[in-house]
């Protein structure tokens, strides 16, 4: 078989030694878990962005005067709803950023401490 010319196009390749590597055994349970990600993203995007947008109705039923019935309680209802919705988007972030730790966290409690071996029968 004849080789490949080589073009100065081609990218030059560098492999470099690891030292030491671990290798996890996972459950079905723990690799869906993995699988679904993590949200807490999009619930801290949404809680700052909710909240952000209720700061800023605050402060405008603060400083102006607002003569219309109708746009007063729109702007009360949207004040009111923003900060619900921003904290229970919060509260979700809270807890999906929990969970997803719970997963590695037990995943990795597997590993027995450095210099101790374990012997399996």
């Amino acid at each position: 078989m004849a080789k490949a010319r080589e073009t100065p196009l081609d990218p030059a390749i560098h492999r470099v030694r690891l030292d030491k590597l671990r290798i996890f055994e996972i459950s079905e349970a723990e690799l869906e878990a993995l699988e679904r990600g993590s949200p807490e993203s999009i619930f801290l995007n949404l809680a700052l962005a909710v909240l952000s947008v209720a700061i800023s109705f605050s402060v405008a039923l603060a400083t102006t005067k607002i003569d219309s019935d109708r746009t007063f309680y729109v702007f009360v209802i949207v004040t009111a709803l923003g900060y619900v919705a921003g904290i229970a988007f919060g509260v979700l972030w809270l807890r999906s950023r929990r969970s997803l730790k719970s997963v590695s966290a037990q995943i990795r409690s597997r590993i027995p401490p450095e210099g101790i071996q374990q012997i399996v029968e």
